[in-house]
């Protein structure tokens, strides 16, 4: 006998639980596909065969089972982003854990028409819902302007209302970790490195910042970064209102790689001089010089989350409409206590360096 036929045959089978149960196969499919017309003792006695002898329910037949197509529409806009990426490897990640599979459509332009497209192409993979990633406001619009034939979730720190179901990791939260850590540490004169306008991530933390200044009475200057370390370089090594701050918060890891780049070219050192903080905790920032503070988005939890609504909205249940996940603020040596009693601002020394009156160490994320 072959290897592959033996294998196969040693496998557990929906008749062998039943069998051990005690009950009928039909009885134990209804367990699987949590048929509610079952009493909860025969409930626990099949599920507790299940767990005994290891068997794994077939996804097709689970599907026919529960005339689904156990399959997830994922749209995502700028796949190639840090956010979106890893937020689309998260759900992909729930997925499997739940025996789901997921068919992801790649947007290039966000148009009506393109995203009638999409939608029809993932109808022709059955899906039994859609998850968008829409990290642009432009893609947002275009994506709620669509007809919809399944539920929807979208991925993204926006209110949208009760009509749409809404998850992401709370952005104005992680701005405000990072203003709370930078204001306990002493800075009064800081800079905002804000993401691209049209990004809602980006958006989201530059009004929380702005909010958090408002409310110590602080004045916080924002200069606006397109996420990728050559303008956090082009910020730090040649932007005027950097002789006048001891902290920055820049909008994501890269952009503070680029100023950590672009302010040594300066003369200012990272955290002796200025303190910064980034946003996302990407797996390099904790090995920069100095190990970046930043703010760490829960990926994983948010995939689940999302997941979750998905098929509680698949089952016709009550989904909250805005769900959100919490960041964290990731402390490390970029980030320290202002000096206190000092003016920010500082004076050219020479064309190449720039020295502190009052040197201050701490990040936004």
């Amino acid at each position: 006998m072959g290897g592959d036929a033996s294998s196969a045959r040693d496998r557990p089978s929906i008749y062998d639980v039943a069998l051990r149960a005690g009950v009928s196969h039909m009885t134990v499919s209804r367990v699987i596909n949590d048929h509610p017309n079952i009493r909860a003792s025969t409930r626990q006695r099949v599920k507790d065969v299940i767990a005994e002898v290891g068997y794994r329910p077939s996804p097709i037949a689970q599907a026919l089972a529960s005339r689904h197509s156990r399959r997830i529409g994922v749209i995502v806009d700028a796949a190639d982003h840090y956010g979106p990426k890893h937020t689309l490897l998260a759900i992909e990640k729930a997925a499997r854990g739940v025996g789901y599979t997921v068919a992801t459509f790649s947007m290039s332009g966000w148009e009506e028409a393109s995203v009638r497209e999409a939608l029809a192409d993932l109808s022709r993979h059955g899906v039994d819902a859609v998850c968008m990633i829409a990290p642009r406001r432009s893609s947002l619009d275009a994506l709620t302007a669509a007809p919809l034939a399944v539920p929807a979730i979208v991925i993204g720190d926006v209110d949208a209302g009760p009509a749409l179901t809404t998850v992401a990791v709370d952005q104005g939260h992680g701005a405000a970790l990072v203003a709370d850590h930078l204001v306990v540490l002493g800075h009064r004169s800081m800079l905002h490195l804000s993401g691209p306008p049209d990004w809602i991530d980006a958006s989201a933390r530059e009004q929380s910042w702005r909010r958090e200044m408002d409310a110590r009475g602080l004045v916080s200057q924002v200069v606006v970064g397109d996420w990728t370390s050559d303008s956090g370089y082009e910020i730090g090594a040649r932007h005027p209102l950097v002789n006048h701050v001891t902290a920055i918060f820049a909008s994501n890891d890269q952009m503070a790689l680029g100023l950590l780049h672009g302010l040594s070219t300066r003369g200012i050192r990272v955290p002796q001089d200025l303190a910064l903080v980034g946003y996302d905790d990407a797996p390099e920032s904790r090995h920069l010089l100095p190990p970046l503070t930043t703010v760490r988005q829960d990926f994983d939890a948010a995939g689940t989350a999302a997941l979750r609504a998905v098929l509680t909205a698949i089952d016709g249940g009550s989904v909250e409409a805005r769900q959100r996940v919490m960041p964290q603020l990731v402390v490390r040596a970029s980030s320290g206590t202002a000096l206190s009693g000092s003016d920010p601002a500082r004076s050219k020394t020479s064309s190449s360096a720039r020295t502190v009156s009052s040197g201050g160490v701490n990040r936004p994320r």
